[in-house]
């Protein structure tokens, strides 16, 4: 990776999801793709957090209720095991869209729903 940029918060990526959700959000990502807080604010009735996923920054925007403005995202993760990451997610809340399945562009794949309605798409390259 070259030189860090001093105009890119926390120095990694140029481009970084933004999501949405209640308090329990930030957990669910903890707990479904181990992800490591970087950053932590508080904003009105809740958090503003940049989470580490593997080498990919998050932010995170968890509030009770959710902001009336907020907007419902997708993101896709690569996991070393969909299946034990799909499993987490569902023991987390998740609604299943679509289960582990190998698809043919080499990779197993699966599809979920979170409490607040973004969707996340979880792969492992195969």
């Amino acid at each position: 990776m070259s030189a860090e940029k001093k105009y890119i918060r926390n120095g990694v990526g140029t481009v970084r999801p933004y999501l949405y959700g209640p308090m329990n959000f930030l957990d669910f990502v903890k707990d479904v793709f181990g992800a490591v807080e970087v950053e932590r604010n508080t904003v009105p009735g809740g958090l503003h957090v940049e989470a580490r996923i593997g080498d990919s920054l998050l932010v995170v925007v968890a509030t009770d209720p959710p902001y009336h403005s907020a907007t419902k995202g997708s993101t896709y993760v690569y996991v070393e095991d969909v299946d034990a990451v799909h499993a987490r997610a569902v023991a987390a809340g998740a609604e299943v869209i679509s289960g582990p399945k190998q698809q043919p562009y080499q990779e197993r794949s699966s599809a979920l729903k979170d409490s607040f309605g973004n969707i996340w798409y979880v792969s492992t390259y195969t």
